[in-house]
């Protein structure tokens, strides 16, 4: 076999190889995001809660969630709401994991992403744009609708 002809096999063959490789390590990045919505924050509150479900398509994998960014916020945590002793209370959380072939709800009352700072005020019916931030260096991009201020 001459030279050419097997360079050119050998690139023929490379050039499969990559077309069905990227794709797997690409969508390995991707989670799912359904129902993304913030409520209205009441009047001179530059801060808002961002819910929605996450799924996460890769069976063999867990993904995590460690941080979510907003063009619209000076920053974007992670929070976990729950009641203690009739008390409500938020924390802070580092990450939130998504099983493999499972959704977690970020939902009130529950996990949401925090968004403060805003940098305008939050009208019905507004787009927020979200990034959410995986651990393993991947993100996913979201939009938000904002709904009423008594949407649950």
């Amino acid at each position: 076999m001459s030279k050419v002809l097997r360079r050119t096999v050998l690139a023929a063959t490379l050039a499969v190889a990559l077309a069905v490789v990227s794709p797997l390590f690409a969508a390995d990045t991707l989670l799912v995001v359904e129902n993304a919505w913030i409520r209205k924050p009441p009047p001179g509150l530059d801060s808002a809660a961002l819910y929605f479900t996450v799924k996460n398509p890769w069976k063999s994998r867990d993904l995590f969630i460690v941080g979510a960014t907003s063009s619209l916020a000076a920053s974007a945590m992670i929070h976990e709401s729950s009641t203690v002793d009739s008390q409500s209370r938020m924390r802070m959380k580092d990450n939130v994991k998504i099983p493999g072939g499972k959704s977690v709800a970020f939902a009130p009352d529950g996990l949401h992403v925090m968004l403060t700072g805003l940098t305008k005020a939050l009208e019905v019916g507004d787009k927020v744009p979200v990034t959410l931030e995986l651990d393993h260096g991947g993100s996913v991009d979201l939009v938000a609708t904002v709904r009423p201020l008594d949407a649950t």
